[in-house]
């Protein structure tokens, strides 16, 4: 299952049952280690980051603070 298909059948829940398995989504993740969560997150502002510069919008500070936490990662 794909995780589009799994978020609309999660969607299908009862808000109880969404809140729930939230909860339990949300809780898993704090079981991460430091290393693997700045990881994630590096990988999420680096998504980001790609969506901001493809959009069109002005400036490119954010590429200095990317490369700062590369180097930091490695």
């Amino acid at each position: 299952m794909s995780i589009d298909e799994l978020e609309a059948e999660a969607l299908k829940l009862a808000p109880a049952a969404r809140a729930r398995f939230a909860e339990r989504l949300l809780a898993s993740l704090e079981t991460l280690s430091d290393e693997e969560n700045a990881r994630l997150w590096a990988e999420e502002a680096q998504q980001r980051d790609e969506a901001w510069e493809s959009s069109g919008a002005p400036g490119n500070a954010a590429a200095d603070v990317f490369r700062e936490a590369r180097a930091r990662l490695k």
